[in-house]
């Protein structure tokens, strides 16, 4: 091990560990079988611990869902979510007065700012197949001076976000889908506009890589203060700079070093999560993420005061109709509709 390169090694769990400018990053993947007339798993749910079934069961869970899994209203305030979804889909209600369904290769960039109050459902739409579901959501913080931004989102449409695809010597492919941040001349859509990713001197990169079997890739020096890591999330093994990593591992790399990726035998699929931090104090509770001890109490309190705006949609786990399609509709009207 070139420890000047990799400075780190660490296996994968359901949560995985993240540094500054991230707070943490969640990877769900579940087999959820066709869904029935509410959009729920047309199977029986007997057995499971409604409203906190976090258990694999059948290939699925319905986390904080008791028709159709996901996470019912809650909320959240200090941090923005980024969630990558890369098959299945899922439903939007916030308490701005938005709502949206998004999958199958789109990104919903989160800001809550001074807090909102949102929900993430799985509609399983599909009565006559299989609903797979595969996402990351990402926690990103926010610099003191943003978070009392106002909240909204931002929608990263699939077919919009740009791709780089290097060719190594043996012809092998690597494709890497930049959700945020530069490279070999491409750079992604823009943030959200509160967001640390917004300035290009934070260096703030979210990459989706997918190598070829025996593909090389290299990954290009950016700057000694950048906090670099890597997650293997799916294949065999690859190679960084001669030292094996096996798949479903985290590498914390060094910011100010080339790094060169070498697949081994199966295809390899790597989320990458790089910034300069923000540096400043994390006072995390639950949902809240503020600066100080004192900072969580005002949010707790101004939480139960306002409820961050009320919930305009009757019921905590609201779904669209089945047929609504991929689109966002925001907080002041405007609605953006994909296929």
């Amino acid at each position: 091990m070139e420890n000047n390169k990799i400075l780190k090694i660490q296996k994968l769990g359901f949560q995985w560990e993240t540094e500054d400018p991230f707070l943490i990053t969640m990877h769900h993947k579940d087999a959820y079988p066709a869904g029935n007339d509410q959009q729920g798993p047309a199977v029986s749910l007997e057995g499971r611990d409604l409203g906190q079934d976090f258990t694999v069961k059948d290939g699925f869970r319905m986390y904080h869902g008791t028709t159709v899994p996901g996470f019912p209203a809650h909320p959240h305030k200090g941090f923005e979510t980024v969630t990558i979804v890369l098959e299945g889909f899922v439903d939007h209600f916030d308490s701005t007065g938005a709502r949206g369904r998004y999958g199958n290769g789109d990104v919903q960039w989160l800001t809550t700012g001074k807090g909102c109050l949102h929900t993430e459902m799985f509609p399983l739409i599909h009565q006559d197949k299989d609903n797979p579901l595969e996402l990351f959501q990402i926690w990103l913080n926010l610099a003191a001076r943003e978070k009392s931004a106002n909240p909204n989102y931002k929608m990263l449409w699939a077919e919009d976000i740009p791709e780089v695809e290097p060719t190594s010597p043996n012809g092998k492919k690597t494709t890497v889908r930049l959700i945020a941040g530069s490279l070999l001349g491409k750079t992604s859509l823009d943030p959200a506009p509160a967001s640390w990713a917004k300035d290009p001197d934070h260096h703030v990169s979210i990459f989706l890589i997918h190598m070829e079997p025996e593909a090389t890739f290299k990954l290009p020096a950016v700057s000694k203060t950048l906090n670099r890591n890597m997650y293997f999330y799916q294949g065999e093994k690859i190679q960084l700079e001669g030292t094996t990593i096996m798949a479903s591992h985290r590498v914390k790399l060094a910011g100010d070093q080339e790094i060169e990726m070498t697949n081994g035998s199966k295809d390899a699929y790597i989320l990458l999560l790089e910034g300069e931090p923000i540096q400043e104090p994390v006072a995390q509770y639950g949902p809240f993420v503020m600066n100080s001890e004192e900072e969580i109490r005002d949010a707790f309190n101004d939480y139960r005061r306002t409820q961050f705006g009320g919930w305009p949609w009757g019921r905590l786990d609201p779904v669209n109709e089945r047929s609504a399609g991929r689109f966002a509709q925001h907080g002041d009207g405007r609605v953006e509709q994909r296929s």
